[in-house]
């Protein structure tokens, strides 16, 4: 019996500023799930940006990001629904080892991270986008989360964990209105879902003669009031 390869799926990038609840939504999907964080860099790279006027290595500057190595791991799942990705601990700023992750036949996947929109204008140059959105919940909403989960988690000590909370929430608003201008959608977690859920639904082959048209809603770029 012959082995017919994956159809080739695409994906949603869903992206946020920290504590956004991209991680909740993209479970809440059931759709396979790609974790963008763990193509951080390790703590020891030299490229690594810093905060301005400190000695903290800036984790949220897309410079601390392999966005190459992240848009080959997407690349490859959607033309053969398997991939190796690295397994990150961000305790420890260090990658700790790789695994596979398989989507198999599934024809569409998320891509969640808050560096997801920094790759949005890539993947649709690449066919492989399906829709990209930005979670927003607010900056007091975000800066709670954000510091119980990294908090709970020992993800960096208290005192980087406060300085960093701060400084996002004081940026979040341009946060969102920079990965709104790179193409994603701001929106909040039900239409998120309801989207997702759009996307997922089967694509049907055009009546003969008619143009060939995506079900999925697409990604849109909004121009920042």
């Amino acid at each position: 019996m012959s082995i017919h390869p994956p159809s080739p799926a695409r994906v949603v990038l869903l992206c946020g500023p920290s504590g956004s609840g991209k991680s909740l939504v993209a479970a809440r999907s059931g759709l396979p799930v790609l974790r963008l964080d763990d193509f951080y860099k390790e703590g020891d790279d030299p490229t690594l940006p810093l905060v301005a006027g400190s000695s903290d290595i800036d984790w949220d500057h897309p410079r601390s990001w392999d966005a190459d190595v992240a848009v080959d791991a997407i690349a490859r799942l959607c033309a053969t629904g398997s991939t190796s990705v690295p397994v990150y601990d961000i305790a420890k700023s260090a990658r700790t080892g790789e695994e596979a992750l398989r989507i198999g036949r599934a024809p569409l996947f998320v891509a969640e991270g808050i560096f997801a929109a920094e790759i949005v204008p890539r993947c649709r140059e690449l066919g492989l986008l399906a829709d990209a959105l930005c979670l927003s919940r607010g900056p007091f909403t975000t800066f709670r989360r954000r510091f119980l989960r990294d908090l709970r988690e020992g993800r960096k000590s208290v005192p980087f964990l406060v300085r960093r909370g701060v400084r996002l929430m004081r940026a979040e608003r341009s946060i969102v209105t920079r990965q709104v201008s790179l193409g994603a959608h701001a929106c909040d977690r039900d239409e998120a879902l309801g989207r997702l859920a759009a996307a997922a639904e089967p694509r049907q082959a055009p009546a003969p003669g008619a143009p060939a048209q995506d079900q999925a809603p697409p990604a849109q770029t909004q121009t920042p009031a």
